[in-house]
């Protein structure tokens, strides 16, 4: 068996062919140098499927499903709430995260935000490569951009506020619920005092220094949630 995986958003099923867009075809065919009668698999959030190369013809390669390999998973919902912060540090950020299980990524801009528009297309490739390698059957979402007063309205979160002025160091466990879990990281310059407060008043909000040095963006957002699977795994 192929150790390629391939992210396929249609519906797949056992004995079903169809076949692979021009950049995956161009991928197993040229880079990868899959021939004919080769397997290799094809996930979606519905699960993870075998599939046998059946043809490659004008550099499209047609597949037909052979057998189903995992069923759809029932995880915890883990979500990222971030600062835009320049492409490279972000493009590792993203990757980072859903190599550690992030499930959604929500854009915030806040009063801070240096970096104010994003390439969700880019990002988004960027997710479906890194849940390919890390072997995820999800892929995670990512939103358009919003204001913190837009993603406050949203109470069906348990809300981690990773607050550089708390002297909390652990999360309570106990204070979880089955709603996800929002991880909320702020901008290089920090959460201005008026978002701080904000956020403070959020029902159910759990306030959490998670190092006592100032970290990097793309630091915090690691650090934090290996802390937030270790507490909730």
């Amino acid at each position: 068996m192929s150790n390629i995986r391939l992210f396929f958003s249609s519906v797949l099923s056992t004995d079903m062919s169809d076949k692979l867009d021009k950049s995956q075809s161009h991928y197993l065919n040229k880079v990868m140098r899959v021939k004919e009668n080769e397997v290799f698999s094809l996930f979606n959030s519905e699960g993870e499927w075998e599939a046998k190369i059946s043809r490659i013809s004008k550099s499209i390669v047609e597949f037909k499903i052979t057998k189903q390999l995992r069923q759809k998973e029932n995880i915890k919902e883990l979500w990222l709430a971030f600062s835009p912060i320049k492409s490279n540090y972000q493009n590792f950020m993203i990757q980072k995260a859903t190599e550690l299980g992030v499930t959604k990524f929500l854009p915030i801009i806040f009063d801070r935000t240096v970096v104010r528009k994003i390439n969700k297309e880019r990002l988004e490739k960027i997710i479906v490569e890194a849940s390919e390698q890390s072997n995820r059957i999800n892929v995670p979402i990512i939103e358009d951009a919003q204001d913190l007063n837009s993603f406050l309205k949203n109470n069906s979160i348990d809300l981690i506020f990773t607050d550089l002025n708390s002297n909390n160091n652990k999360i309570d466990k106990s204070k979880l619920t089955d709603k996800p879990v929002c991880v909320i990281i702020g901008p290089e310059g920090d959460f201005s005092e008026a978002e701080r407060e904000k956020i403070l008043t959020f029902k159910g909000v759990q306030p959490i220094k998670i190092n006592e040095n100032i970290l990097r963006s793309e630091t915090a957002v690691i650090s934090t949630i290996s802390i937030i699977n270790y507490v909730i795994n």
